[in-house]
C-alpha cells in the first residue's frame, strides 16, 4: 500500500547513535500512524565503515512493513543519499531528517500538518542551534551570501528537516546534477513554499561529518550550481581594477616627468602587484569551480551506485544514478 508519508534518513558511520534513532523515531511515526498517516522510513547508507549496515539491516528484519534500506558501495556524500532516498519513496509527503537527533524526530508531525496546509515545500529553523558558535556565526553569513547571489529565501539552510511535495519531489528525481544541494534546488520547483520554527538537540552520540572543508564545498556547490553572479562579480571587478591600474600607471608616469625617478614607492607598487595577482589567482580558481562542475557532469559517470535495496516482497537489487 502506498504511504502518506516518507521520511528519508541518510546514514554514515552512526553506530552510535542507531538505536537511540530507534527509540524515538518509531513511536513518533506510530503516533502519526494512530492518526491515521500511513508512513515508510527509507535509510540509505552512505557507505560506513562501521556496523551501521549491520545495524540496518536487523532493524529491516524487526521491522519490515515500514522499513526499507538503500545500501551505496561506496560513500557519495549526504546529498546524494537524499537523492537517492527519493528514487525509492512512494509517499506523497516526504520528509528528510539528519540521523544524528540533533532534529528531533517527534518534530516530523508539524511538517506534516503544515504540508496538509497546501504548501508543497516546508523548511524549518531552529529555534536554539546547539552547535558551536564559530559554525553558527559562519552559518549565517553564509546564508546572508547565499541569498544575496541566488536570491534563493532560506532562512537556515543547514538544517536537513524538511518536508516536500510529492510533485516537487518527481521534478527532482528528472534532475541530472552532479554537484546540488537538495534544499535550494526544492526551493526552486516549489510553487507555495514556508518555513516553521523547529526544535533542535546536541548531537546524540559520535562526531559531525562535516568537516570545514566539507562545509566550504557544499556551499561552492550552492553558490555555483545554481548561479552565475560569482563570475559576473568578477567580471566587474576585473574592469574596475583594470581603469584604476591604467589610472596609476598614468599618475605614475606624471609623478616621474614632474619630479623625476622615485624609489621610495617601490614596496607600495609590490603590494599592489600582489594584491592584483591574489585577485587573478583567486577569480581562475573560481573559474576552475565552474568548469570542473562542467566536466563532472559531461563525464556522464553515476551519481551513486546502489549495492542492494532491503524491502519487503522484493529480493536485494543493484542500482545505479
Amino acid at each position: 500500500m502506498k504511504p502518506e508519508l516518507s521520511v528519508v534518513i541518510p546514514v554514515y558511520n552512526e553506530e552510535a547513535g542507531l538505536d537511540r534513532l530507534y527509540a524515538r523515531l518509531y513511536p513518533a511515526l506510530d503516533a502519526l500512524a494512530a492518526t491515521g498517516v500511513s508512513y515508510e522510513i527509507v535509510f540509505v547508507n552512505d557507505g560506513s565503515r562501521d556496523g551501521t549496515a549491520a545495524m540496518l539491516a536487523t532493524q529491516f528484519r524487526l521491522r519490515p512493513d515500514v522499513t526499507r534500506v538503500v545500501l551505496f558501495n561506496g560513500n557519495y556524500g549526504q546529498h546524494m543519499a537524499i537523492l537517492a532516498g527519493f528514487q525509492a519513496t512512494r509517499g506523497d509527503i516526504v520528509v528528510t531528517l539528519d540521523a544524528d537527533l540533533q532534529n528531533p524526530p517527534e518534530e516530523i508531525g508539524k511538517l506534516v500538518e503544515k504540508m496538509r496546509e497546501g504548501y508543497d515545500y516546508v523548511g524549518s529553523i531552529r529555534r536554539k542551534r546547539q552547535d558551536s558558535a564559530w559554525r553558527t556565526y559562519a552559518s549565517k553569513a553564509m546564508n546572508r551570501l547565499r541569498e544575496r547571489i541566488t536570491r534563493i529565501k532560506i532562512t537556515d539552510q543547514g538544517n536537513m528537516l524538511r518536508a516536500y511535495g510529492r510533485n516537487v519531489i518527481d521534478l527532482i528525481n528528472q534532475c541530472s546534477e552532479v554537484n546540488t544541494f537538495v534544499p535550494a534546488l526544492a526551493y526552486t520547483f516549489a510553487r507555495k513554499p514556508t518555513e516553521i520554527i523547529v526544535e533542535h538537540e546536541e548531537r546524540a552520540a559520535g562526531e559531525s561529518k562535516y568537516s570545514i572543508y566539507s562545509l566550504i564545498r557544499l556551499n561552492f556547490d550552492l553558490m555555483t550550481g545554481f548561479s552565475v553572479v560569482p563570475l559576473q562579480i568578477f567580471s566587474m571587478l576585473g574592469m574596475i581594477l583594470s581603469a584604476a591600474s591604467g589610472a596609476l600607471v598614468i599618475w605614475l608616469l606624471l609623478r616621474r616627468f614632474l619630479f623625476g625617478a622615485e624609489a621610495e614607492g617601490l614596496f607600495t607598487l609590490f603590494a599592489i602587484a600582489f594584491f592584483l595577482m591574489g585577485v587573478i589567482l583567486f577569480g581562475i580558481g573560481l573559474l576552475g569551480e565552474y568548469v570542473g562542475r562542467i566536466y563532472q557532469q559531461v563525464r556522464g559517470r553515476p551519481r551513486y551506485v546502489v549495492q542492494a535495496v532491503l524491502e519487503q516482497g522484493s529480493a536485494d537489487r543493484p542500482d545505479s544514478n
